[in-house]
């Protein structure tokens, strides 16, 4: 089984709209179903899980019934904090999942990761045990502790910004979660999965993503997503030259679509 874990608890402070992020329309729909049709549509993902806030899960259930993402399994609360809230997502999912399911922990408001990007984290964690979508950075990465003064510059050649979805075996990351969960200062200075992992002195593997695979999380995100979706029009409408996810993709579903003929 291959399983994705949704965490959409975001309240959308930086953004400064009076609705949770993850519910601002683009292009007619919530940024939350963007995101979620990635992984419906994708034809290795099996079931979707979802964390969020109390407030607003009969909401998301709604909208899932209505856009049709039939692979939603379940709506689960969130908790104190985001890494609370995703263990709470793979704790119900272990319900009723096999331990050597995958899980992909992803962003509510990250809508834009490429279909390959999916199945490569699906292979990499069957060949190396996880796997951690990043990009290589081209800019140059500064370390300061008090935000005056430099105090690092890492090379750049072996810097990279870390994205998602960040994905594992079932069973290995909820026992790296409740290893943390089990320690005084549990998720203090967790802010993902991989930071977890490696807590724990696991080593991840990395899986290069798409640089459009932003989170959406300020204004300027969303001018970012909007430009995003009409560029991926364009693509289609006028013939422009396709990303290889999309090229690939389009290969698939005419090979699938001759196969049912």
């Amino acid at each position: 089984m291959n399983l994705a874990i949704i965490f959409a608890g975001g309240s959308g402070v930086r953004m400064g709209a009076g609705i949770p992020k993850q519910f601002l329309e683009i292009n007619g729909k919530p940024i939350l179903i963007h995101t979620l049709q990635l992984f419906q549509e994708h034809h290795e993902i099996d079931r979707i899980y979802l964390a969020m806030s109390r407030d607003y899960m009969e909401y998301a259930r709604a909208l899932a019934e209505e856009y049709h993402i039939d692979k939603l399994a379940a709506v689960v609360p969130g908790g104190e904090t985001a890494q609370d809230s995703i263990y709470n997502a793979l704790k119900c999912a272990r319900e009723e999942n096999p331990g050597d399911s995958v899980v992909l922990i992803h962003d509510g408001v990250r809508p834009c990761v490429e279909y390959d990007v999916i199945s490569e984290n699906i292979e990499s964690v069957k060949n190396y045990g996880s796997a951690i979508t990043a990009t290589p950075c081209y800019e140059t990465i500064l370390i300061s502790h008090d935000g005056q003064r430099v105090d690092e510059v890492p090379l750049r050649a072996e810097s990279y910004a870390a994205q998602a979805p960040q994905s594992f075996y079932l069973k290995d990351i909820l026992e790296a979660h409740e290893k943390i969960r089990a320690r005084e200062k549990r998720y203090e200075g967790m802010v993902d999965a991989c930071t977890i992992y490696r807590a724990l002195g696991r080593q991840p593997h990395i899986v290069y993503g798409n640089r459009g695979n932003i989170k959406v999380t300020t204004p300027e995100d969303v001018y970012m997503f909007r430009a995003l979706l009409q560029y991926r029009e364009n693509e289609q409408a006028f013939g422009l030259p396709q990303s290889d996810s999309m090229a690939a993709k389009m290969k698939r579903f005419q090979k699938r679509k001759s196969c049912d003929q």
